[in-house]
């Protein structure tokens, strides 16, 4: 029985999270439309928020903050790592 171990890995890729592998041009492209995709989500929350004003809806309003909130929670650490995120 021949056993044989695996670990070889290419010169500048990343392992992304489904198991592919990526190169390292990628690897920007990745983090802009990740970046570019919670930018349109707080901006989305901003327009909800101004909505739920102008409708005098106290609910929406509170929805909208959480949201708000919730979109700055998870930008936070992606602009703080910048594209050097892990996994990525």
């Amino acid at each position: 029985m021949c056993v044989v171990s695996v670990n070889w890995e290419p010169k500048g890729a990343y392992l992304l999270r489904r198991g592919k592998l990526i190169s390292d041009n990628n690897k920007k492209n990745l983090f802009n439309f990740e970046l570019w995709g919670w930018i349109l989500f707080i901006i989305c929350a901003g327009f909800f928020i101004a909505a739920s004003i102008k409708n005098h809806d106290t609910l929406s309003l509170i929805g909208s903050i959480i949201f708000l909130i919730a979109c700055l929670v998870f930008i936070i650490p992606l602009i703080a790592k910048g594209d050097k995120k892990i996994g990525y």
